[in-house]
Order: C-alpha cells, then structure tokens, then sequence
C-alpha cells in the first residue's frame, strides 16, 4: 500500500497503539519464524502491507521515512527503558568512506524514523508484546550536529585503515554495533588488508532510552549545549570550556562562586557542583540531556600530591547469579565498559594529610574517556573469567584477625592480578553476605579500577 503523506502514516500507525502482535499477525509469522526480525516483519508484511526488502532506500520511500520497531521494558525500580539499541544500515567500509554526511547511506536511509515501541516482558509470549507508542521522529538540531561529529569518526577510523579497531565507545550518539551472527563475520575495508568485523550504525541503547523517557513517560531533560556550540566544537571540548574557569580553585571555593552549599558529607555535593558548573543548577546529573543520550556518568577521582588517587574507583556490587548464567560477549560487566562514557573529574591535594590534616583540595581538571577494547576483551575478560572458574571450583574463604575484629578474605582476583581491576567488599560492614551459586555465602563483592591505572588515565589532565 502506498501512503500519500505522514499524516495518512501515522494514522495507520497510531491505530496499532495497544494491539498485541498476535492481533496483528494475520498469516500467522509468528508461529514460523524464531528470529529477532520477526515482529517487525510483522508490522511491515501485515500490518503496513509491504514486502520484507533490505534495501538502501527508506521503508516508505515515498515519505522518506524508516520504520522500526523496537522493544522497551519496566526495570526492577519501575522505571522504562530501552532494551536495546536501535540497528540501522550495514557499514559498507568500501562505499560509506566515498560519502559525506548527507549523501551516506545513513542519512538517505534514516533521516527520519517511524518508531514504534513495544513492551518486552520477561517470559511471555512475543504474540503478546503489546505496542504502546508510535512516534514520527526526526533529529534535533543539536543532536544531529553530535550525530554528525559521531559519523565523521566512524568514517575517519575506516579512511585511516582501522574499521578493525572500530567501537562503540568511540562515539556519543551514534555507534558502530557489530552484527552478524559471530564475530567470524567480517568484512573488507578500503585502507587495510586487515579484515573489519561487519558493522552497521546504530542509535545507542542510552539514546533511544531518553527518547522513551520523553515521548511515553513525557520526562523533561535539560541541554548545556545548544547548536551554535555544536557546530563548532566537540561535545568533550564545550564541556571543558566550561570547567576551564574553574581549575586551581579549592572545592570550597567553586562551591561559593556556583552558589551550592559546601557540604563534602552530602553525596549530592559534587553532582551539584557539576550542574552548576554547566550552567544548570539544580539540575540532577540523570536528567542532563547529554549526559543521559552519550551513556555519561561522572566519576570523581582525587590525587594525592605524587600523582596518584589516594583510592581505587568502585564500581556495583557483582551480581554473581548473572556474571555465572551469561557469555561473555552478552556479560553485563562487557557491555557496561563497551557502552559507558565516564566523565572523570579530577582533583587533586597539594599537600599530604601528614603535613596538613585540614589539606584543600584542588580542582585540576576533566576528562571525558571510555575504557579502551583491547583493555575491555583481555583484562576484564581476564577477571570476568576468573570470578566465574572461581565460583566453579569453590572459592577459598578464610577469616582473619585484624585488630579485634575477625576479616573475611577469599582468593577472589585482587589489586596484582592482572594489573587493571581487583574484586573486594565495598564498605567496612563484612555482615552484609550474599549466597553465590554454588551455595558457598560471602560478603558482598565489588569490582574496582585499580588505582595505579586511575593515575594511569588521568596522567594528561
């Protein structure tokens, strides 16, 4: 069926709202097909009446409008969010590097998107996800301009010869998700005889969640960057314009000048400061637009005066039951490092607590950084494979006594086992236990970034 303009689409489109899959599969594809693709086959054969096709070209060419279909679910607080990313168009490495932004294929084939979301329930039925929204969507200004800078780099790493380096960390917005069924799926690139795994652009699983905070549970977010800033600079370079002012100051310092109440025990101080820092007070760091869309989240890291943080960072406490049930290419500590930028703020002390108890502390300066694949595939894998061999084979648990208090101690991997990260409790209250799956109980685990490669990082702040 052809339709003639967006209205007459989005009111096909809004029609489905509340219908079930199963009430929309008319010839029953659901029934035959197992793949990912199937529901939105559904949507496109059934429902809108056109042919399953993988071409260059928009699903309603007419229109210029894509259609997907993509799922969202109710986290354990409540909360909505995306599942997953939103795939597009395969990278054509031999073809993309010919283009510029405006004539790529993910311009030409995505420019604008009918959405149409889904709830996925755990354990139902896929005939029985229910559609809840459909939305016509286009690109903000500003986050087309950040869309833009994000497929420039894409596109430079596969000019230089390195589509094989590629990652998703490398950009904001708008990633390089790898797709095919195993990673022996690969591809030729143009400036390197070294095979590219096979890659196609995608709106990050964070992206796509503010668009379901915003257009079904109609959540306000607040930019710091507008597009007149994002048509000259970085989305890391307007955020270090903006704590440029500030380094060398005392936190206490920042916090008159910003307005907050200088209180270190509270830990929404430095979260306030940053907001201020921005130019949005009283803003909460989840509800920055930016911050919410790039996966950012702010780790605060301070120095002594040798350079090195006085800690290693910590991160959640491991959920055992699911670092033992999954593979590592679909692990959650994989995927939270390979989707995760981290906005470091660095301060630092310019004497040691020995020569001044009551020491300031400084603010050096920021880094916007995400932790590196290489890292990512050998070092976490590394702890990520040892805590599940350990749990396999039983963990040693021991109790020692440290003053007048008994310490539990395991063989869990600590701060030299490979240089990178270490695993031990994450507070001083060792009755907090939790039961792994081989039935031994154990204090409450965390996984720490060592200190020594903290430093390692923030070198060049």
């Amino acid at each position: 069926m052809i339709y003639l303009t967006t209205d007459e689409l989005m009111e096909k489109a809004k029609a489905a709202e509340g219908k079930t899959f199963g009430q929309i599969d008319l010839t029953n594809r659901l029934g035959n097909i197992s793949s990912k693709g199937g529901l939105g086959q559904v949507i496109e054969e059934s429902y809108f009446g056109y042919k399953v096709n993988s071409e260059a070209r928009p699903d309603f060419d007419e229109l210029n409008v894509e259609l997907k279909v993509t799922p969202i679910k109710q986290n354990k607080n409540g909360t909505l969010s995306a599942k997953e990313r939103l795939v597009l168009n395969i990278i054509n490495y031999m073809e993309e590097v010919n283009f510029h932004f405006y004539n790529s294929s993910f311009w030409r084939k995505n420019e604008k998107l009918l959405l149409m979301f889904y709830e996925w329930k755990k354990g139902i039925d896929r005939k029985d996800y229910k559609i809840v929204k459909s939305v016509l969507f286009t690109y903000p200004e500003e986050d087309l301009e950040i869309i833009k800078q994000d497929w420039e780099t894409i596109i430079s790493k596969v000019r230089q010869g390195k589509a094989h380096e590629l990652s998703e960390g490398d950009t904001n917005y708008l990633g390089a998700c790898t797709k095919g069924s195993n990673k022996k799926q690969v591809r030729a690139q143009p400036f390197s005889n070294e095979p590219a795994m096979q890659r196609a652009f995608s709106l990050k699983q964070s992206y796509m969640t503010t668009l379901v905070r915003k257009y079904i549970k109609n959540e306000q977010l607040v930019k710091f960057a507008n597009t007149s800033e994002l048509k000259q600079k970085s989305l890391e370079q307007i955020l270090q314009d903006k704590f440029a002012p500030y380094i060398n100051q005392t936190l206490k310092e920042i916090a008159s000048t910003v307005g907050v109440t200088y209180n270190t025990n509270s830990k929404s101080f430095v979260p306030s400061i940053i907001s201020a820092l921005l130019g949005i007070k009283g803003t909460r760091l989840d509800n920055i637009e930016e911050f919410a869309k790039a996966n950012i989240q702010f780790k605060t890291i301070r120095l002594e005066p040798n350079g090195k943080p006085k800690e290693s960072m910590s991160f959640e406490n491991i959920d055992f039951d699911q670092w033992t049930s999954e593979s590592w290419d679909d692990s959650y500590i994989r995927n939270r490092f390979l989707e995760t930028k981290f906005l470091l703020v660095v301060f630092e002390y310019k004497e040691t607590a020995k020569e001044n108890p009551h020491r300031a502390l400084y603010f050096k300066g920021i880094k916007l950084w995400n932790m590196p694949t290489p890292i990512i595939e050998k070092e976490v894998k590394e702890v990520w494979q040892e805590i599940n061999n350990k749990i396999r084979d039983g963990i040693e648990i021991d109790y020692v006594k440290r003053g007048n208090k008994m310490v539990e101690t395991n063989n869990l991997p600590k701060t030299k086992f490979n240089g990178i990260m270490h695993v031990r409790p994450k507070g001083a209250n060792g009755s907090d236990k939790v039961t792994l799956p081989n039935g031994q109980i154990i204090t409450k685990q965390c996984y720490w970034l060592n200190s020594s490669y903290i430093a390692n990082i923030v070198s060049d702040v």
